[in-house]
């Protein structure tokens, strides 16, 4: 509950003065400001707020700032002077996003538990080491870091042990014995997975070594259920004929055709500009490699996209390069060296002072790479066709998928 005094009247205005101009609304850029030292016009906004354990008034406080990577949230943070109560929570300053995603990290050295981590309120939280899961909608969504979310995990079994050693003793030693087993994973004395399944797609896990790959961490993105559709409250699709005219059209392809028997992997050589040019088409299960810039871009990350290979190379460049920790005292130095790097080098190939290979990898099939000598082949271009494996099946959710005996209304026997 926000708390204002009185406003005082002001003077009245000159007669015949001109009206002042109206004020500009501001940018989403000039809200949601990169995080560092030395911004000093980005400072939290603070308002008084009732305390809700003591009901005094406290001050609640307002970051509105950018993940790396990812997108915008806001970060408040309640304290309260009078009785020390403190809270602290994030949202997502942004729209439900079209698919789910599920992070899947092997934490194996120390340095993994100080990744940063977005874990939205809808996200759900599994170890399955310890057989441990956080639902979703039991905690407030927080900014913090691996070793964060099992340290806030640790606290809360801790909390009611009090209660639980007067009334239920032996629930309380398995407990106990729980939270022994939880601290010990902070000495990452052997490794162990942590998985965010987050179905409104706004969680967040670090990868420390961007732009290249990690191997630690596995990125899925996949279609929401019905259930973690209205889980999330979000209504059911308007039948075509209530649709609106005209649709807010963006620059984004999805395949509409099936999934291709055999994956396939087109590796194209760039030599100069003219090869720039070039028409591409890449869906949204298609990764994307440059090992001469140690550059991996996932599927889905840039969704389906049908243009020119300079204008891919250009998206992934902006995609890379406008990462918010790279300015100022929350910067990583080696991270902004690699980064600065990249960028130099994706410059080089840019502008035709720097020969690279392009690959593409799509398992579903569906991506494209304009070969200008057709019907000949191209010496700049080879295209592989390959059978998927299990896990790439998995991602594309053929392995649970019948096709077969449904033309008589029955599924084969097993």
């Amino acid at each position: 509950m926000a708390v204002s005094g009185p406003v005082e009247p002001g003077p009245p205005a000159a007669a015949a003065a001109p009206s002042p101009a109206p004020a500009r609304a501001p940018a989403p850029e000039d809200l949601f400001r990169p995080i560092s030292a030395e911004d000093e016009e980005q400072q939290p906004t603070e308002i008084e707020s009732l305390c809700m354990n003591c009901y005094r008034n406290g001050t609640t406080r307002l970051l509105l700032t950018k993940i790396p990577f990812f997108r915008e949230i806001i970060v408040s943070s309640f304290s309260c002077e009078h009785c020390g109560w403190n809270d602290t929570e994030i949202q997502s300053a942004g729209r439900i996003q079209d698919q789910g995603v599920r992070y899947i990290l092997t934490v194996r050295a120390q340095e993994d538990m100080n990744r940063e981590v977005v874990k939205t309120d809808s996200a759900t939280t599994r170890i399955p080491e310890l057989d441990f899961e956080i639902p979703a909608f039991s905690q407030k969504g927080v900014l913090t870091t691996v070793e964060g979310l099992i340290s806030r995990a640790v606290s809360g079994l801790e909390q009611d042990q009090p209660a639980r050693r007067a009334n239920e003793k032996a629930v309380a030693e398995r407990i106990d014995e729980f939270i022994v087993k939880l601290k010990e994973l902070k000495q990452v004395a052997s490794p162990f997975t942590l998985i965010i399944d987050d179905p409104s797609g706004n969680s967040f896990v670090e990868n420390p070594h961007a732009p290249q790959k990690d191997h630690a961490l596995m990125i899925t993105h996949y279609n929401r259920t019905l259930q973690q559709e209205e889980m999330l409250g979000l209504q059911a699709e308007a039948p075509p004929e209530e649709k609106p005219e005209e649709e807010d059209l963006r620059n984004e392809v999805k395949s509409g055709g099936a999934v291709e028997p055999l994956g396939t992997k087109i590796t194209f050589h760039i030599t100069d500009l003219l090869d720039l040019t070039r028409d591409v088409l890449k869906s949204e299960t298609c990764s994307v490699e440059i090992p001469e810039l140690e550059f991996e871009l996932g599927m889905a990350i840039l969704g389906g996209k049908f243009t020119t290979l300079e204008g891919l190379l250009k998206d992934i460049q902006e995609l890379v390069t406008k990462n918010p920790f790279t300015l100022g005292d929350s910067s990583n130095p080696g991270q902004v060296e690699k980064l600065q790097e990249f960028s130099w080098k994706l410059d080089q190939i840019l502008q035709g002072n720097m020969k690279a290979h392009f690959i593409m990898n799509d398992p579903a099939g569906n991506s494209y790479f304009q070969n200008v000598y057709a019907p000949e082949d191209d010496p700049q271009m080879k295209v592989e066709h390959y059978k998927r494996t299990f896990d790439q099946n998995e991602e594309l959710g053929l392995n649970d998928m019948k096709t077969e005996g449904y033309e008589t209304g029955l599924a084969p026997q097993r």
